[in-house]
């Protein structure tokens, strides 16, 4: 009588389940939280290495940074490129760190600078500053010095109202963590900040 053998060496196949299928509503809605999760990601690597919004409070900048605008600052410029003179930067009060100033740098370090009458003498010669119109000037002088190494004078473009190097003195590189670049609102005054 022949025996029935069932060969264990042949895999066994099993049926396949049929799974239903995604609602589409409820893909729509994977996809769409994992766009805002990278966008949100995105955003933080952006703001926390690159750029960052800021507001400007008070009239030190005027007339091309009024109180209340918002602008970009990049945070990330000075780590591939040096400070240069006629830069808007950003940086920590040197008396109070826990502030934030902005202001134009006027010289670098190993710059000899003085003030006569609010006329700006930078290496024996009178510095040009078109960003500079007359209604904002002063008449405050200066004796001269020369900027210490790691450090830069910096002073507001309105002059007879701006809290600057001219008190507090130069500022330590530390203390700069960023350079203005875009005023983003209000839409009348956006634009590349210079």
């Amino acid at each position: 009588m022949p025996n029935s053998l069932q060969d264990s060496s042949l895999p066994q196949v099993a049926e396949p389940e049929l799974q239903p299928a995604p609602h589409p509503r409820h893909a729509g809605i994977g996809l769409w939280l994992r766009d805002l999760a990278v966008s949100a990601a995105i955003s933080v690597l952006v703001i926390t290495f690159l750029y960052q919004p800021v507001r400007v409070e008070g009239t030190s900048m005027l007339p091309r940074l009024e109180d209340h605008d918002r602008l970009f600052i990049n945070k990330f410029v000075y780590h591939i490129e040096s400070i240069q003179r006629g830069d808007i930067v950003v940086f920590h009060y040197p008396r109070d760190p826990e502030k934030s100033y902005i202001k134009r740098v006027i010289a670098l370090p190993g710059d000899r600078i003085w003030i006569d009458h609010g006329r700006v003498w930078l290496n024996g010669q009178p510095l040009r500053e078109s960003y500079v119109p007359v209604k904002y000037r002063d008449s405050r002088s200066m004796a001269e010095m020369v900027v210490p190494d790691g450090e830069y004078f910096m002073m507001g473009d309105h002059r007879s109202i701006s809290s600057d190097s001219r008190e507090f003195g130069p500022v330590e590189r530390d203390l700069i963590y960023g350079k203005a670049e875009f005023v983003y609102w209000p839409a009348k005054d956006a634009g590349i900040v210079r």
